[in-house]
């Protein structure tokens, strides 16, 4: 479970299993020469975030089911039929916009304010949205103004 998408902890997960998935798993990040100094202070956060900020994950999962309906209503690409279930989903541009995928991500951040991950799935054609605790309704319509507008025919 990732502790920072969504609950704001700067970094962190959480590894879920019985006794026996712990132990491999355990034994495996050794083999990695995995460990971490001053993991205390990273807990803590990850704490803090699970104490703080769980409730509210329901608002970003609205917010990323509501941006990926009206996405797919205007032809965007969505897996799953723009099915989306947590506060992230990948959509492509639809086909019949002239964008570059390049052109999207830079003018994404310079005309709106927004990063939009890009590169994902084969050829790179995906792009990845998440919605987070920093991010409010009217970032998230801003977003949608955005995507809608540079990728319009």
């Amino acid at each position: 479970i990732c502790l920072s998408k969504g609950l704001g902890a700067p970094l962190g997960t959480v590894l879920v299993g019985d006794a026996e998935f712990i132990r491999l798993a355990k034994r495996a990040r050794k083999r990695c020469g995995g460990g971490m100094r001053q993991s205390g202070v990273v807990a803590c956060m990850g704490l803090h975030a699970l104490l703080n900020n769980v409730n509210r994950l329901e608002e970003d999962h609205r917010r990323a089911k509501h941006m990926a309906e009206e996405l797919f209503d205007r032809g965007f690409i969505l897996p799953r039929n723009g099915k989306v279930e947590t506060n992230m989903f990948f959509f492509g541009i639809p086909k019949e916009s002239n964008v570059t995928k390049e052109d999207l991500t830079k003018r994404m951040w310079s005309e709106y304010g927004v990063m939009v991950g890009g590169g994902y799935s084969k050829g790179g054609e995906m792009f990845r949205l998440v919605t987070h605790m920093n991010i409010d309704d009217e970032g998230m319509n801003r977003c949608l103004r955005g995507l809608v507008t540079i990728c319009k025919p």
